[in-house]
């Protein structure tokens, strides 16, 4: 099977403060093995939301586990790179061409211009539509041995936002009856099992085109509790743990312990739609009572650094061109004013967060109801603004790689992410400047007007910035640990 090296790449997006990395060594990429390794045991913080689907929050548990691609991938510098597309061009403003190479879906049939097209039309006609294509319209035709992607409007970050999760190719079996990605995907494990939101079960996909991975398969368990997941660390149960919660991590082993920095950013979102928050004074005096370095240095024991801005220090350049807040209003007296506010269990720390933001706001006035579900129990209620406040932690770049594209998902009118249900017309004017902008440095200067016109609203306050912890068995090498948390297992991947 046919394999070239990675071709040039388009850098639109941060060079950041921590690259890819592989616990453990002799991490290659699996291609002529001389092992058939043993299969991996691995734990997920995050139970499948909407039955795996790649469309919405599910998409990073399929790219974690190895199972999509799309057509391309981002490498450790934030650029997009070769994934199911060897390689593309820019036809003009509006239109670019991509190459595919030759590759295999899991059900046997060949990956072609055609099934690709229709996957990514699929893709443009889901609703709600998935966060990489939030304010885009797109096609996509078979044109020879390539796919034409066209969109309405100028896109120079095309490439970057077809590396999204959330845009993985599946084979049109896939698409008989809603989405299905078992057995249907490119990538180097196949899903053969799901067991609603216990567990799923993973194969090795042979014909990859990667390369044969080491491990001969997955066994997947999907454990909200953070506690219980550090716990099967430790007696053996897991090869892989993801997301250990901070106040665990002195119960591991130190050489059990991957510390990633990453560009996740825990906000608190207020509902600026409805609600007594949506009065720009009351989320004033909500912001101002927030103290960011009690959160850090207390509830995160030194794993996170206090909230700087939508984007946090692992985006290197974000600091250098940060702006003042604009258009912030006069904080009014809350004098009792109740409000709920809500957050999910699945890291744990979000809840002790929530606790201590709870004090905080009561401190200044609020009266505040607390809310803590687990997450796939609660994502719908929060997107139809239920809530007052939220708690979340969000990864900044990881549905495009882009860092505007978190703005019109998140703080859009228009945004399929808008927890925070944020519509201001400046905001908006300002995303879509940006949006507009081909040039790197000149993109994230604007990204970084927008940021100020978005904080100026309070509809985001930003918490801390965090550092990841993956417990990893040290029988283990290979875990892919990456600032966008979109990877884990790849074909080096063993044990």
């Amino acid at each position: 099977m046919r394999r070239r090296h990675l071709l040039g790449s388009l850098l639109l997006t941060p060079v950041l403060t921590a690259c890819f990395s592989s616990a453990g060594s002799g991490d290659g990429d699996g291609e002529g093995a001389s092992r058939d390794g043993s299969r991996l045991r691995v734990a997920l913080a995050f139970p499948p939301a909407e039955k795996l689907s790649p469309y919405g929050a599910d998409a990073t548990i399929l790219s974690r586990l190895g199972v999509t691609e799309g057509l391309t991938a981002l490498d450790a510098n934030g650029a997009a790179a070769p994934a199911l597309a060897e390689s593309w061009r820019r036809e003009n403003d509006r239109t670019w061409l991509f190459t595919l190479r030759e590759a295999t879906f899991q059900d046997g049939s060949e990956v072609t211009p055609a099934t690709v097209a229709g996957a990514l039309t699929h893709a443009t006609e889901a609703k709600p539509a998935p966060a990489a294509l939030s304010g885009v319209t797109l096609t996509a035709k078979a044109q020879g041995e390539a796919v034409r992607v066209s969109t309405t409007a100028p896109d120079p970050i095309l490439p970057l936002r077809l590396s999204s999760p959330s845009l993985a190719v599946l084979s049109p079996k896939a698409y008989k009856d809603g989405v299905d990605p078992v057995g249907t995907a490119t990538g180097p494990f196949e899903l053969t099992e799901v067991n609603g939101s216990t567990s799923a079960t993973l194969d090795r996909f042979d014909d990859y085109w990667g390369g044969r991975a080491q491990a001969s398969g997955i066994d997947a368990r999907f454990i909200a509790d953070g506690t219980a997941r550090a716990s099967a660390l430790r007696t053996g149960e897991l090869d892989i743990a993801e997301a250990v919660p901070v106040a665990q991590a002195a119960t591991l082993d130190e050489a059990t312990r991957e510390e990633t920095a990453t560009t996740r950013t825990t906000s608190l979102l207020l509902n600026a739609k409805s609600g007594p928050l949506k009065d720009p004074g009351l989320r004033a005096a909500a912001r101002a009572a927030v103290d960011t370095s009690a959160l850090a240095k207390g509830v995160y024991e030194g794993y996170a650094d206090p909230g700087a801005g939508i984007y946090g220090p692992a985006v290197t350049w974000a600091e250098g061109k940060r702006q003042q807040p604009v258009g912030r209003a006069k904080a009014k007296t809350p004098d009792g004013t109740r409000i709920t506010l809500a957050t999910y269990d699945n890291r744990p720390e979000l809840p002790e967060a929530a606790q201590v933001l709870k004090q905080q706001l009561e401190k200044a006035g609020f009266e505040v109801a607390l809310e803590v579900r687990e997450y796939s129990r609660l994502e719908s209620d929060a997107l139809a603004g239920k809530f007052d406040a939220f708690v979340l932690a969000r990864n900044t770049l990881v549905d495009t790689g882009d860092p505007v594209a978190v703005l019109a998902s998140d703080y859009s009118c228009d945004g399929g992410y808008n927890i925070a249900q944020l519509c201001d017309r400046d905001a908006d004017k300002a995303v879509a400047k940006a949006e507009s902008e081909a040039d790197p440095d000149r993109r994230q200067d604007l990204a970084m007007a927008a940021e100020a016109r978005i904080l100026g609203t309070d509809a985001v306050v930003p918490l801390v910035h965090q550092r990841i912890i993956t417990g990893v068995a040290t029988s283990v090498r290979g875990v892919l640990l990456d600032p966008y948390e979109r990877t884990l297992v790849g074909t080096g991947t063993r044990r």
